[in-house]
This record gives structure tokens, sequence and C-alpha cells, in this order.
């Protein structure tokens, strides 16, 4: 398992990408989608909703288990993944590229997140 280097983490198990224009987007790294297994519903955020730091915005429902998804940064959703409403398998067969969950415009980032390889440290330990 590969977590790419341009991405940063929280220790939720979320990534995110760099801000393009103030606004960053939100997904669950591949190990949390492999650890939930097959991913059958997906609750998102709204757009406009505001999203706190560490504090829960929805959930993911998988054949296993209900996971709550954390936001790793503070903001407002400018944006929702409507094809991973349509089709949550998405989140595991691409958790980093079309499986991204929604997109954010960041008024604060906590200073806790993690680079890549530290990423892989923690989730491996």
């Amino acid at each position: 398992m590969s977590n790419p280097n341009e991405l940063r983490y929280s220790k939720e198990h979320e990534w995110l990408s760099a801000a393009e224009d103030g606004v960053s987007t939100v997904g669950i790294t591949e190990h949390a989608a492999n650890a939930l297994g097959d991913v059958v519903f997906v609750q998102l955020p709204e757009v406009g909703d505001s999203v706190s730091a560490g504090e829960t915005c929805g959930e993911l429902e998988s054949t296993k288990s209900v996971s709550d998804l954390y936001s790793p940064v503070s903001g407002e959703v400018t944006e929702v993944n409507e094809d991973v409403v349509n089709d949550p398998s998405l989140v595991n067969s691409a958790p980093f590229e079309g499986g991204w969950l929604f997109k954010v415009r960041i008024t604060d980032e906590p200073a806790d997140l993690l680079s890549a390889d530290e990423y892989t440290a923690f989730s491996a330990g």
C-alpha cells in the first residue's frame, strides 16, 4: 500500500490534498478503506456546511461496520462527490482518485497533520 507523498493525513485516516484557490479535497486512506471492507453507503456533509477539524461530518457504512467520517480541517464544504454517493464502492477501488469524498474551503488547519511517511508509520503500528 502506498500513500501519495503530495497528500497530508490525519490520525483518523483521512487524507487532504494541497489547497487550490483555498480549497482542498478530502478522502479516506487505502488503509481505512481496507479496514472497513466493502463500503455500501456513504453519508457526506452538504455543500455549505461548516466542518471542524477532528469532528465527525458524515459516515461510511460497510458490510462489516459503520464508521464515522472526520474532517481533517475546519472550513466550509464547497463540493461533495456525488459519484461516491451513487457508487460507494469507489471508496474501496480508488480511495485516492475517484473515491474522494468532499472539498472544503479551509479556514483552519491543525498542525498535527502527517506526511505520507509519518502516516505509513502510524498506520503500521
